[in-house]
């Protein structure tokens, strides 16, 4: 939640207010001066003190999917069924999202939260948040496929993708197995990347979307609230210079 929406919804707060507050230093988050009004903050990760006082709103979920395939990432849609459709009734809270995208054919590792402005900064270019895939086609691929997305393969003609690192975990004629991490999130990317390789995608499965990994317990379709140290990895994204 963004410092300013959470100080009017716990204290009421005007705008002038909160102005002064921050020019004269009256807000601490984990015991450092707030930086801006507009940076995220969560009030259970992070200590937040007004004048010397703490302020607690535990509002801020965050749930780990594993996304099945035939699902959409959207909140709501009237014809596909949403991850969000896949949710208990009591865990479908106002302003849930998932971050990020994986398309309606792709499974795998899904973050959800009601954390506004957390989706933008993990997916801001400036943290270059690592996603990796495994990755099944239907033809051979080998060490030349490997050299070129070490390189950065070119798709839609003229957009080359950053670096991405490839490890073979089978290979025949027929069918190819691998892991595929890279850093960035165009449209479609790993697909086109392996079809410009000469191989068609026929399963994909994201398993880590930067230091979350998917819970191998979890089955496709089910989800769980972070746990206790995943929380702590969120709070990275909190309070830094990327303002929205």
């Amino acid at each position: 939640m963004r410092l300013d929406k959470f100080l009017i919804k716990t204290l009421q707060l005007t705008k002038q207010q909160r102005k002064r507050l921050l020019a004269d230093h009256q807000i601490l988050i984990d015991g450092h001066q707030a930086l801006s009004l507009r940076q995220n903050i969560d009030s259970e990760l992070q200590k937040i003190t007004v004048r010397g006082q703490q302020i607690i709103s535990p509002t801020e979920k965050y749930y780990m999917m594993y996304k099945p395939e035939g699902v959409i990432c959207a909140v709501k849609d009237d014809q596909k069924q949403t991850v969000i459709d896949l949710l208990r009734a009591e865990d479908q809270i106002e302003g849930l999202y998932p971050i990020g995208r994986l398309d309606r054919y792709t499974s795998g590792l899904l973050l959800l939260t009601n954390n506004g402005p957390l989706g933008y900064r993990l997916l801001h270019p400036d943290h270059h948040v690592e996603k990796q895939y495994r990755v099944k086609v239907n033809g051979d691929i080998n060490e030349e496929t490997v050299a070129l997305f070490a390189r950065g393969v070119i798709i839609d003609q003229d957009t080359l993708c950053k670096p991405a690192k490839l490890i073979i975990l089978r290979h025949s004629p027929t069918e190819s197995e691998a892991l595929v991490t890279l850093s960035e999130g165009k449209y479609h990317q790993v697909k086109k990347m392996f079809l410009s390789a000469g191989v068609k995608v026929i399963e994909l499965v994201r398993l880590t979307f930067g230091e979350f990994s998917l819970d191998q317990m979890l089955k496709p379709g089910e989800y769980r609230e972070l746990n206790q140290a995943e929380r702590q990895l969120i709070k990275q994204y909190l309070s830094d210079d990327i303002y929205i």
